[in-house]
């Protein structure tokens, strides 16, 4: 096997510079899990075929085996990538150097892209993005758009540029050099230095200092040590980790080989929910890949120490994304958490010494030791250097997965990233905003006196909210809190693995307690004793994920105690959602006196003479619905 040595990567780059010198143009089409399940690979095939029709020559995977011809001058080169962002527009397409970015492409689309872009170098106007902001103005590229502008993407920049599975293009632009620096020119001691110094923290949701994790696990003397990439990314609407991993997939094993030559480990394991097949795919490949060039392997580098890694399907529990749980179920026992201490810094993975880190902290590394720490601490605020990706979702124009500086407002991510908030109708209506739950269940709400608030690790405690591993979701004045409260509730109580007492049970009576309430059966009693049981969980329970489990409901009494106090006391949601504390009623400006829903009522609770308003005895209704199903002027409500 070849040693790894910069002219062995050098030689990479040059073999890849060389395949693609004849390339006149590059169409890259957005093949993460959001556009693949929009069609984006049918577009794909039918792309290729119809440009191999027009007789120009087309290529999607490069060859690189020794004898192989290099590119034809002036061919295409047609790639997929990761995740893109843009997913509320998606399927995307790009064509350079052209510079455009068509969105909501079709395969019924693809004769015309054919025909102006690709024959006649032209612009198919009705594909572009608009600006609904903007007076509806028509952005040709990607650095027009403004959810792309308002964004620094360090982590995500080669998701959506970049052929996933091909290695040598990972290599030429500068991939594995830092894991190779790491390992021939630097000492385990100088890379957790580097890495404690830039101010890393774990995207996971802790925030805990990458450096000083890796320093307690290079204390430990074993010869025997292991990395660990938590994958497992479950909270409801997160998919950070996925499209890194279905886009970058490289830079997530050079992030773990540079933790291995930090705290001297032999060996890697990604630990990846089943649900996510795209980024298993493309990790196990990645891997395979990076084995077949001799990078990973017995003799790292030249060194002649090995790191392998493995790749693990978990079964998709929310609890294993807890360290010591995570560490059970790949030692093939059911997951659970264990008390601490000891840490896995200490005792982990078969008792030896393990470093857990999620795959959004572990694509950050390669950046710090090619750039140095003190360019990564350039982003970000002191506390909390670097960028952080979120999964932008909700009542927002525009949904995705973004990536801003640590410190960015969320008033910048909802109104100029995301493109301000929207009504039932889908209508742009910013005055509607409600709230945004951050850091999935385990994060809180924040209202409108927090869009100010810089995000930051600490800066969110403060508020009694965390960031939890990136999940926003937006909400407008039609979300009823208690409702998203219970959403969340619903979720933690389902996934507790029933180890401890205090997250069993409790979070089994919260979500009671909240039913009583939008079942219109809550009291003061009830509103005390939610508030108690949801610190005690808080406070007693065993791991995060008890811990955290109250937070939505903490929040929420913190937050929105008057929307409680309505549901409790006044027998009412203010936002119309709760459908037990619903009056029904028949709006008499829009009833048109058709007597269609009186006809439709299956216990005759409507009355009324026809061309007159009608009314509903709101003691013989029984809420069934069907007069609102079948009115056609929507004039009735609450039912």
């Amino acid at each position: 096997m070849t040693a790894i040595t910069k002219e062995f990567l050098q030689n990479c780059t040059e073999l890849f510079q060389s395949r693609m010198k004849g390339a006149s143009r590059r169409i890259v089409i957005c093949a993460g899990t959001g556009c693949v399940a929009n069609g984006s690979l049918d577009v794909f095939h039918t792309l290729e075929q119809k440009i191999k029709e027009l007789g120009i020559d087309v290529q999607v995977l490069l060859q690189y085996e020794d004898g192989k011809p290099a590119g034809k001058p002036d061919f295409t080169r047609l790639s997929k990538s990761g995740c893109q962002g843009f997913c509320q527009q998606g399927p995307l397409l790009s064509i350079t150097p052209d510079g455009i970015l068509y969105t909501n492409v079709k395969v019924t689309d693809v004769d015309e892209i054919v025909e102006t872009s690709i024959k006649n170098r032209g612009v198919v106007e009705r594909l572009l993005y608009v600006d609904r902001q903007n007076k509806n103005k028509k952005c040709t590229s990607q650095k027009d758009i403004p959810f792309y502008q308002q964004q620094h993407r360090l982590t995500l920049k080669a998701c959506g540029v970049f052929e996933p599975e091909d290695i040598y293009e990972y290599i030429a632009n500068g991939g594995y050099e830092a894991a190779r620096r790491a390992w021939t020119e630097m000492t385990p001691e100088t890379v957790c230095d580097e890495i404690d110094v830039s101010g890393l923290r774990g995207r996971g949701g802790g925030g805990f200092p990458t450096g000083k994790k890796w320093k307690f696990a290079l204390k430990e003397k074993n010869d025997t040590k292991y990395v660990i990439c938590n994958a497992d990314e479950g909270d409801p609407g997160a998919f950070m980790d996925r499209s890194v991993m279905e886009g970058n997939p490289h830079c997530v094993l050079e992030g773990m080989m540079i933790a291995a030559r930090g705290i001297g480990a032999t060996a890697g394991y990604i630990y990846v929910r089943l649900e996510y097949p795209l980024a298993v795919q493309r990790v196990r490949k990645a891997v395979a890949d990076a084995e077949k060039l001799g990078i990973l392997g017995d003799d790292l580098f030249g060194t002649g120490k090995p790191f392998r890694i493995h790749v693990m399907e978990g079964a998709g529990a929310f609890v294993c994304g807890e360290e010591t749980a995570l560490i059970a179920s790949i030692e093939g026992d059911r997951g659970m958490p264990k008390p601490k201490p000891p840490f896995p810094a200490q005792s982990g993975l078969w008792g030896k010494p393990t470093v857990i880190n999620n795959v959004e902290t572990l694509a950050a590394v390669p950046y710090i030791i090619s750039e140095g720490a003190k360019e990564y601490r350039k982003v970000g605020t002191e506390g909390s250097p670097g960028t952080k990706t979120f999964a932008l979702t909700g009542h927002v124009v525009n949904t995705g997965l973004i990536e801003v500086p640590f410190g960015a407002t969320l008033r910048k991510i909802i109104f100029d990233i995301g493109g301000g908030v929207i009504d039932q109708q889908g209508n742009i209506a910013n005055d509607y905003f409600k709230a945004v739950q951050i850091g999935g269940p385990s994060g809180g709400c924040l209202t409108e006196e927090h869009l100010d608030l810089p995000l930051d690790f600490d800066s969110l405690k403060t508020v009694g909210a965390m960031v939890g591993s990136g999940g926003l979701v937006v909400m407008n004045k039609g979300t009823c809190m208690i409702q998203m409260a219970r959403f969340f509730m619903q979720f933690t109580q389902n996934e507790s693995c029933g180890k401890c007492l205090l997250c069993r049970e409790g979070t089994k009576q919260m979500l009671a307690l909240l039913d009583d309430i939008i079942a219109g059966n809550g009291t003061q009693e009830t509103l005390d004793l939610l508030d108690q049981v949801a610190k005690t969980v808080s406070k007693g329970s065993l791991c995060a994920l008890g811990k955290t489990a109250p937070n939505p409901v903490l929040s929420t009494i913190r937050n929105f105690r008057a929307e409680l106090d309505a549901h409790v006391f006044q027998k009412r949601c203010p936002a119309g959602q709760c459908k037990s504390l619903a009056k029904p009623e028949i709006l008499a400006d829009k009833c048109k006196g058709c007597t269609a829903c009186s006809k439709k009522c299956p216990v005759e609770a409507i009355s009324g003479e026809r061309k007159l308003p009608h009314r509903i005895d709101p003691e013989k209704c029984i809420k069934c619905g069907e007069c609102a199903r079948t009115c056609k002027f929507g004039a009735v409500i609450g039912v």
